[in-house]
C-alpha cells in the first residue's frame, strides 16, 4: 500500500472512532451540518468541540467553536466562539458572537460584534451598527444603541451604557 492510501485510511479510522465514541448526555465532539436535519448528529445533541454549519445547523448547545452560515442553538447554555452570517441562541451564551446578525434570547455574557446585535439580558460589550438589549450591564458602541430597561439612555447614537 502507498503512504498516501495508508494516511487516508488512518485518518478515516480516527474520524470514525471519534464520531462513534459514546458521550454522556448526548454530547458529541464534532458536528457537520448541511441543513438540519441533514447533519452528523440529531439536533437534540449538544456539541462539545467543533460545529461546522455549511448552510444551517441546529443543536441544543455548543461548547467550543461554532462556524457556519446560520448557527442555531436551542435550550442549553452555549460557551465559546461563534462565527458566521447569523447566530441564533434561544437560551444563554457565554463568549464571543461574531456574526452579521446576532440574536440571544437568554442571558449573554461576553462580546457581540456584527451589523445587528440583540440580547435579552446582556453583560459585556456590543459592537455593531445597531445594538439592542432588554437589560444591559455593559457598553454598546454603534450607530444606534438601544437599552430598553435602566440604560443611561433608551436610545443613543455612538455609545450607550448601563452599569
Amino acid at each position: 500500500m502507498s503512504k498516501k492510501y495508508c494516511g487516508a485510511l488512518l485518518g478515516l479510522t480516527v474520524l470514525t472512532l471519534i464520531i462513534s465514541i459514546p458521550c454522556q448526555a448526548q454530547e458529541r465532539p464534532i458536528q457537520l451540518s448541511l441543513v438540519t436535519p441533514i447533519q452528523l448528529f440529531p439536533e437534540d445533541n449538544s456539541i462539545k468541540g467543533v460545529r461546522i454549519n455549511l448552510i444551517y445547523g441546529r443543536n441544543v448547545s455548543i461548547t467550543g467553536l461554532d462556524w457556519g452560515l446560520v448557527n442555531h442553538t436551542t435550550t442549553g447554555k452555549s460557551k465559546g466562539v461563534q462565527f458566521g452570517f447569523v447566530g441564533l441562541s434561544d437560551s444563554d451564551f457565554l463568549g464571543w458572537q461574531d456574526n452579521s446578525v446576532n440574536v440571544t434570547r437568554g442571558k449573554f455574557e461576553g462580546f457581540q460584534s456584527g451589523i445587528f446585535n440583540h440580547a435579552k439580558d446582556m453583560s459585556g460589550v456590543q459592537l455593531g451598527l445597531v445594538n439592542c438589549a432588554q437589560i444591559m450591564n455593559g457598553l454598546q458602541i454603534g450607530l444606534v444603541n438601544i437599552i430598553r430597561q435602566e440604560g443611561a439612555f433608551p436610545v443613543f447614537p455612538i455609545v450607550n451604557w448601563s452599569f
